[in-house]
């Protein structure tokens, strides 16, 4: 039966992907610095051959902070300092989540990300696709956002699997393991009301 439902999956995909191939997505990556999600976003985005652009803020922690002062500027005081920085970064920010068709935002569970929130929040106001991706652990705290979420992620390798279902429509092997079962083959076909 399983070896059905991958021949089964493999061809709707196979038409469902022909009517979309032409496209390229934009996805925008925002958030956590720390680790390396983007990279295993972009070769799995590469791998699967998928047409996908990958944008991101500046991840240099130091070149974030100081580079309105830089351009513009030195400020003795912190606020100014971090104001002018903040403005310069927006300007990119603002600009790559409007022009995405899709944003991932990526919270750790180490540090204080309002970055991370304030970007999910104006790619939400704007219509954009969101997906956020987060340990398991810091669900509770990001209920809110992920409510707004199409796709909450626990790992990089779900957000891809997303994106080549969204683009291509093909179907990983399940998350849950060689136990899944469809609604079809736990309910029938046609999926009856459960409760009639």
């Amino acid at each position: 039966m399983l070896a059905l439902r991958h021949l089964a999956r493999r061809t709707a995909a196979r038409g469902f992907a022909t009517s979309t191939n032409s496209r390229t997505w934009k996805v925008y990556l925002s958030g956590e610095i720390h680790s390396d999600w983007r990279e295993v976003i972009g070769d799995g985005v590469a791998q699967r051959n998928l047409p996908v652009t990958i944008d991101a803020p500046n991840t240099s922690h130091e070149d974030s902070d100081d580079c309105g002062a830089i351009i513009l500027g030195d400020e003795e005081k912190r606020p100014n300092y971090d104001n002018k920085g903040a403005r310069l970064n927006l300007i990119r920010t603002r600009t790559l989540i409007d022009d995405a068709d899709v944003v991932v935002v990526r919270f750790g569970d180490k540090y204080r990300q309002w970055n991370a929130a304030f970007d999910a929040g104006y790619a939400t106001a704007k219509g954009k696709a969101l997906v956020t991706l987060h340990p398991p652990g810091v669900s509770h705290m990001l209920k809110e956002v992920n409510a707004t979420a199409l796709a909450v992620c626990e790992d990089a390798s779900q957000v891809v699997d997303v994106l080549d279902y969204v683009i291509t429509g093909a179907l990983p092997e399940p998350r849950d393991g060689p136990g899944f079962k469809t609604m079809m083959e736990r309910q029938g076909a046609g999926n009856p009301n459960p409760g009639g």
